[in-house]
């Protein structure tokens, strides 16, 4: 049965939707894995792992590969099992991180591993057609990339406060979004595909759950820093929401030794400090570039300006005393820091390190704080993660309800 066919829907207590959760990630963590390796690892039976293992191949998220002798020279060849990559016919997910500045594109693989990417300028685009401006661009970049390769679905991750069982943007001020429909607006763009919203740095903490180092999936906690600072903490695999889905508002967290005002009237908040809107306006004040673009000073550090070097120092530094006083609230086994210029130099990941561990009272290892599994790839892999994510918590319930309001390819016509 193909991804679009109908599968019945799961009944009973739940177990069977478990247990599916449960070969699918393991095959995730251990794949390409036979059958009788799945249930030793997981402790299913292995006839609970072969009816779901049935099902997954039918739905076309697992595939089998070709037989490879038994290891220890007993038994029938084993046929290992992996999740559906690496074919024309492997399924695909969609993502847009939707930034102030600019947005970014990308298609991402059941590994999250990222297919496709293009970036999408929109600098002083009115924010109230900008979702409509984003469709438009990324229905176009999927035309080009998908092919033939089934489409489940897009997620978007944004910044602010987002509450992603209504699709909603509850407050982006950066964009002065409030209670704003997107994914209904996105979904409308893409001629009815299904898109699910969240958070950016919630975004991230799933995808480093799902793909990313062991400790994350025990305690994890999320700092980005762009255009907006929010944060996210994650439990034992599970990213904190809270009512309302609130949880992650870091932007007015008091930054040791900062004096920087902040439009709420107080002075030496996180993101008022930090942020990328901040450092462009410093570095073009300091006459370190020619426009407040915080990218032209990651650029000029790069070919050798020390004085943009000295301010992306500067700015890591910052970033480090506030990681430090989330360590000492929260103490989590791993702090995964999304921010422009660590991702791309490791020089200023260890400035961040330094700074956190010189002001933490809990922390003395500096290799608790990581830069995300994904590199500068992260956000795009991110985004796509905010589909993935609860497809693979419930992949039978999860894809029946990404079949069910799928619409045409992107490209053709709806309706």
């Amino acid at each position: 049965m193909s991804l679009t066919s109908h599968t019945p829907r799961p009944a009973g207590d739940g177990r069977r939707e478990t247990n599916a959760a449960t070969v699918l990630r393991t095959v995730l963590d251990h794949g390409p894995v036979a059958r009788s390796a799945i249930a030793r690892l997981s402790g299913l039976s292995p006839a609970a792992v072969s009816r779901q293992a049935t099902d997954l191949l039918r739905q076309g998220l697992l595939r089998e590969l070709p037989e490879r002798p038994d290891p220890v020279g007993r038994g029938r060849p084993q046929i290992p099992v992996d999740l559906h990559i690496d074919t024309r016919a492997s399924p695909v997910v969609g993502g847009v991180h939707l930034g102030v500045p600019a947005s970014t594109f990308g298609l991402v693989d059941l590994r999250g591993r990222l297919v496709a990417r293009r970036a999408f300028g929109h600098e002083g685009a009115d924010p109230r057609v900008l979702p409509a401006l984003v469709a438009r661009a990324l229905r176009a970049f999927l035309a080009e990339h998908v092919g033939a390769r089934p489409l489940l679905g897009v997620g978007a991750a944004v910044g602010g406060w987002v509450d992603p069982d209504h699709g909603r943007v509850v407050r982006h001020d950066a964009l002065g979004w409030y209670h704003r429909p997107l994914a209904a607006e996105l979904t409308r763009g893409l001629g009815g595909r299904t898109v699910r919203v969240d958070n950016h740095a919630r975004a991230v903490a799933q995808s480093e759950t799902l793909f990313g180092r062991p400790e994350a999936r025990r305690s994890l906690v999320h700092l980005f820093v762009g255009n907006v600072a929010d944060a996210a903490l994650g439990i034992a695999g599970v990213v904190h929401q809270g009512p309302g889905s609130a949880a992650g508002d870091v932007a007015h967290l008091p930054v040791p030794g900062s004096t920087v005002p902040c439009p709420c009237g107080r002075s030496g908040c996180l993101e008022a400090t930090v942020s990328d809107r901040t450092l462009g306006e410093t570095a073009y004040r300091r006459g370190i570039v020619p426009d407040p673009d915080s990218s032209l000073l990651v650029d000029a550090a790069a070919t050798g300006d020390r004085r943009a070097d000295r301010l992306l120092r500067e700015r890591a530094r910052a970033v480090g005393r506030a990681v430090a006083l989330l360590l000492d609230v929260l103490n989590p086994d791993l702090v995964v820091v999304t921010e422009q210029a660590s991702l791309l130099d490791p020089d200023y990941l260890e400035e961040i390190r330094g700074a956190a561990v010189d002001h933490s009272h809990v922390c003395d290892d500096p290799d608790r704080i990581v830069g995300p599994h994904a590199g500068p790839a992260a956000m795009p892999v991110a985004a796509g993660t905010v589909l993935l994510h609860p497809l693979f918590r419930n992949p039978l319930r999860g894809l029946e309800r990404l079949t069910a309001s799928a619409g045409p390819p992107p490209g053709e016509p709806h309706g």
